[in-house]
C-alpha cells in the first residue's frame, strides 16, 4: 500500500487544486472530495495520481489572440500640377478663328463702327476700343468701361484706372509704352458684370486686338478678364500670379485695380505678380527705394 502523504503538503495540494478550479482548470483532477469521487467512480476510471508532488505542475499555455493583418497603405501618386486650365468641351471659341492676315487696329476698329451687335449699345455714350502703343510687348485687358470711360471713350481712366498708372510707372514704363483694352467696348449698365452673350459678342474683336498688337505678354486684370481669355468659370484665386500660355503667348492673371482700392491689402500680391512681368520684360522698375519706387501704395 502506498506511504500516505504528509498532512501539511496534501492540504497544499488541495488548496492549489482549489485555486486552479476558481480559475477554471480542472481537466488534470476530479475526484479532490471523496464524495465527488463516489458519484463520478462509476462513469470515470479512477486518474492516476503523481506522488512526487514536490515538482510544480505546469499550467497549459494561454491561446494566443490572433494578430490583426498588417494593411499595407495604398500608394497616393503626387497629383500632377496644370499647365494650363481645363477647357470645356468642344471647340474653342478663339480656337476656331483664324488670324486675319495683316490684321490692325484700325481695320478692327473700322469692322466695329457703330456697334449695334448686343444690348449694351442702348446705355452707351461712347465705344472705348483700346488705347496705347499698337506694337507693345505688354498689354493690360480689363472688364469693361466704368462711367469716366464712358464719357471719355478710353479705357481706365477712373480712380481705377489712376491706380493702373501708378502699377505701369512702378514698373518703369508709361501707360504710351503699353497697350490697354477691355473684353467689352461698352459700359454695362451700373457697372455691372458683363453678361454671357455681351462678353461672347464682343471677345471675338477683343482676340483680333491681342493677335494685331502681338505682345509677350497679357496681364489679365480680374476675373471677368481671365475668365474670358482661358475659357474657365474657376475663380481668379486659382491661377492668379501663375504663367499660363495663350496662343503662344505668356499670361498672367492678377486682381483689377477697383478690387484694390476696395482691398489695399492685396497690393502687395498684385506687385509681386508684376514683378514676374518685369523679370520676363527685362523691366527693372522705377528707380529709387525698392518700397518707394512707385509701388501701389
Amino acid at each position: 500500500m502506498a506511504e500516505r502523504i504528509p498532512a501539511s503538503l496534501e492540504e497544499k495540494f488541495r488548496e492549489r487544486l482549489t485555486f486552479y478550479q476558481d480559475i477554471g482548470i480542472d481537466l488534470f483532477y476530479r475526484d479532490r472530495l471523496p464524495q465527488q469521487h463516489a458519484q463520478v467512480g462509476a462513469r470515470h476510471a479512477a486518474p492516476q495520481v503523481r506522488t512526487n508532488f514536490t515538482e510544480e505542475i505546469t499550467l497549459p499555455k494561454p491561446a494566443q489572440k490572433p494578430q490583426p493583418a498588417k494593411l499595407t497603405p495604398p500608394i497616393v501618386q503626387p497629383v500632377k500640377k496644370l499647365d494650363v486650365l481645363p477647357r470645356s468641351a468642344g471647340v474653342s471659341l478663339f480656337d476656331s478663328m483664324n488670324k486675319i492676315a495683316n490684321d490692325s487696329l484700325p481695320a478692327i476698329l473700322s469692322e466695329i463702327g457703330d456697334c449695334t451687335r448686343c444690348k449694351l449699345h442702348r446705355g452707351r455714350t461712347k465705344l472705348v476700343f483700346g488705347d496705347g502703343n499698337p506694337k507693345a510687348d505688354l498689354v493690360f485687358v480689363g472688364e469693361g468701361p466704368g462711367r469716366d470711360e464712358d464719357m471719355q471713350g478710353l479705357p481706365f481712366v477712373g480712380r481705377a484706372g489712376k491706380l493702373l498708372t501708378q502699377m505701369i510707372e512702378a514698373m518703369g514704363l508709361q501707360r504710351r509704352d503699353v497697350y490697354i483694352c477691355n473684353v467689352v467696348k461698352c459700359r454695362p449698365p451700373e457697372n455691372r458684370t458683363p453678361e454671357k452673350d455681351e462678353v461672347e459678342t464682343c471677345s471675338p474683336f477683343l482676340l483680333r486686338q491681342l493677335d494685331a498688337i502681338s505682345p509677350k505678354v497679357i496681364v489679365c486684370l480680374g476675373s471677368v478678364a481671365a475668365q474670358t481669355l482661358l475659357e474657365t468659370n474657376r475663380g481668379i484665386s486659382h491661377f492668379r500670379g501663375q504663367w499660363i500660355d495663350f496662343r503662344g503667348r505668356k499670361l498672367m492673371a492678377t486682381y483689377h485695380p477697383a478690387y484694390l482700392l476696395r482691398n489695399p491689402s492685396a497690393k502687395g500680391e498684385v506687385w509681386k505678380d508684376l514683378q514676374k512681368v518685369m523679370a520676363v520684360l527685362g523691366l527693372q522698375g522705377k528707380k529709387g527705394s525698392p518700397d518707394k519706387a512707385g509701388k501701389p501704395s
